[in-house]
């Protein structure tokens, strides 16, 4: 899509200009109003008029005279010569010593310059900006002043070049649901025909980084029609009512290229739910009212389809998202195992690749990524493969691109002491011991003890083998136990603990809080939720909803459960210390190892799976 932009003055070019107005005024206008013709005199006139006493005003200075006549209208200058009687006859005949002489202007001239000019000029500016203002909040001609009014969504026309739908992989769903869009926009008539209505508005949810923005520009690259594009914060200004007077001239402009489509980012920036409270922003709300309006007033907005995406669902106004406003919600989720490769092949193809990399295999290492991340991790494997010198990424590019973006690039000049390898190795080790002695966790494809950017010392990395949608108790607790394993293997080893796992405490505690509260896997709670989860797209925070006595017997139980793992793991390694000990002494020597190596030396052919 081709962008249409149109040229704006900001408020402050008419600021700047004003400013400008005044500097030249002083700088150029005032020095040619304010200058005066200076006679020059001999010495003899100058004596000749002292004498006279035809002088009104004297100022004696190093060099030179400067004096006036008697009624001030002339001013003189003279040389200066050694008289040492000078001022007793300026003295006697009458005339009046001065610091200075007013050579520059009159008061007159001088007040209407500085002073009643200035304020005619900014009179004058005050009461046009005065009257634009006043029709703005009635939505007259004057609310479009300085733009602040007048909707500045970036308009872009049909290009050959725009995203289509095979531009956009792993939402599937999604485009299904957007298709029907596209197809009443080639053919409304067929739709017309049977009596059907398309939705007004279709609201895109979804994570950050899956691609909501991107399906917005396939419907319109598909449709070929005009795309309004215009972020929710970009209606909000300093003034009340400027919110709403753009959103009415964004609807005016886009009926008048109708079909069209209208998409409106980050939607929640100005749909949030209305909480009547006193002092509340009262500018986002008109600016809301006014976006009611236009989607179900008595006009009928034939031909404008409004879409609009947001990561915040739960902080919409109901009014927003009733039928007959944004009729469908399409959800825009994290791609699954297939969606993940088909997002790395429509990246690839951008990039100059190897022929035997096998995309299936680095879609199950970055389990869930959004389609975002993994442009990036593409991007990452192409600089990898210019850094090194080669003109194509390859497998082991893409597969530490996605170690970059876990945990950050390798810190080659980080250089742990040769106990605190040693510890790190034991700590990494004892994580995929005892994922790989139980029967529910996932294969661990690889062990490293180099250390990373994002502070890790080391990391123990596990892949399913397949798509992995639900989660068991039994799973859930083995996944616990895995993260207790590093701690366990320092007990073990050292008989000491260390800082290193602290990462560790905090995902197995969350994990252990979660099967209490949220997944009724208690005994004592059963099928009861204990907590609230908010803004589930972004990070997925929870609040207490129970007493304050049932949330101390929630701790007690999150304690008891993951204190009941950490013996098991413990046990599992004091039963396994000759692989732990073997294991780790291979890894402190390679720093990094492949999980086949470590079943090699565990002596197994595959890790138990879940039964």
């Amino acid at each position: 899509m081709n962008e249409v932009k149109t040229p704006r003055r900001p408020l402050m070019f008419y600021y700047l200009l004003v400013l400008i107005i005044i500097i030249l005024l002083n700088c150029i206008v005032a020095p040619f109003v304010s200058k005066v013709h200076i006679q020059d005199v001999d010495y003899g006139t100058f004596m000749k008029m002292t004498e006279e006493k035809k002088i009104g005003k004297v100022e004696i200075q190093s060099n030179k005279i400067m004096f006036t006549d008697k009624d001030e209208k002339n001013i003189y200058q003279t040389g200066i010569i050694e008289d040492s009687g000078l001022v007793q006859r300026l003295y006697d005949s009458g005339a009046q010593f001065t610091s200075e002489i007013n050579k520059t202007m009159s008061p007159m001239t001088s007040f209407l310059l500085y002073v009643l000019l200035p304020i005619i000029i900014f009179s004058v500016l005050g009461s046009y900006f005065r009257k634009k203002l006043m029709d703005s909040a009635g939505g007259g001609p004057g609310s479009m002043v300085f733009g602040m009014g007048k909707s500045n969504a970036r308009v872009y026309v049909p290009s050959s070049t725009g995203i289509r739908f095979s531009d956009v992989a792993g939402e599937d769903e999604a485009k299904e649901n957007l298709t029907e869009i596209v197809n009443y926009l080639h053919d409304p008539g067929k739709y017309k025909a049977i009596g059907a209505k398309m939705p007004k508005g279709i609201l895109l949810v979804g994570p950050p980084g899956t691609g909501k923005t991107m399906l917005a520009k396939a419907v319109a690259g598909e449709s070929n029609v005009p795309f309004f594009s215009m972020s929710g914060s970009e209606f909000v200004e300093m003034f009340v009512g400027m919110g709403a007077s753009k959103v009415r001239d964004l609807f005016k402009q886009a009926k008048e290229k109708a079909p069209c489509i209208v998409f409106i980012d980050e939607i929640d920036a100005i749909g949030k739910k209305r909480d009547g409270q006193i002092g509340g922003n009262d500018e986002r709300e008109q600016t809301l009212n006014q976006l009611l309006t236009e989607m179900d007033g008595f006009e009928d907005n034939t031909g404008v389809v409004i879409l609009a995406a947001t990561n915040r669902p739960e902080s919409l106004d109901p009014a927003l998202t009733r039928p007959g406003r944004f009729d469908r919600r399409v959800p825009v989720e994290l791609p699954d195992l297939q969606g993940r490769e088909a997002i790395l092949k429509v990246h690839a193809k951008d990039i100059a690749i190897a022929d035997d990399v096998d995309f299936g295999k680095v879609a199950r290492m970055a389990s869930g990524a959004s389609g975002a991340e993994l442009a990036n991790i593409v991007n990452e494997a192409a600089l990898r493969a210019v850094r090194d010198g080669r003109s194509f990424a390859t497998q082991e590019d893409l597969e530490e691109s996605i170690e970059v973006v876990i945990a950050g690039y390798q810190k080659k000049n980080a250089i742990l002491s040769d106990k605190e390898k040693h510890i790190v190795a034991y700590h990494e080790v004892g994580h995929a011991l005892v994922a790989a002695l139980q029967k529910h966790t996932a294969p661990v494809q690889k062990i490293t003890i180099i250390p990373r950017t994002s502070g890790a010392l080391g990391y123990t990395m596990q892949v399913e083998t397949g798509n992995h949608y639900l989660m068991t108790k039994e799973e859930m607790l083995d996944e616990i136990a895995t993260l207790t394993g590093g701690r366990a293997a320092e007990e073990v080893v050292f008989n000491s603990i260390t800082t290193g796992a602290s990462n560790d405490i905090e995902r197995a505690t969350k994990m252990a809080r979660a099967m209490i509260t949220c997944y009724g896997m208690s005994d004592d709670f059963d099928m009861v939720a204990l907590e609230t989860v908010n803004n589930q797209y972004l990070g997925g925070d929870t609040s207490l909803a129970c007493s304050s006595e049932t949330q101390k017997n929630i701790d007690l139980q999150v304690v008891a459960l993951v204190k009941q793992q950490h013996d098991k793991a413990r046990k599992l390694l004091e039963e396994h210390r000759d692989k732990l000990d073997e294991i780790a002494g291979f890894l402190y020597k390679k720093e990094t190892i492949t999980g086949e190596e470590f079943m090699e030396i565990l002596g197994k052919e595959d890790q138990p799976q879940a039964e």
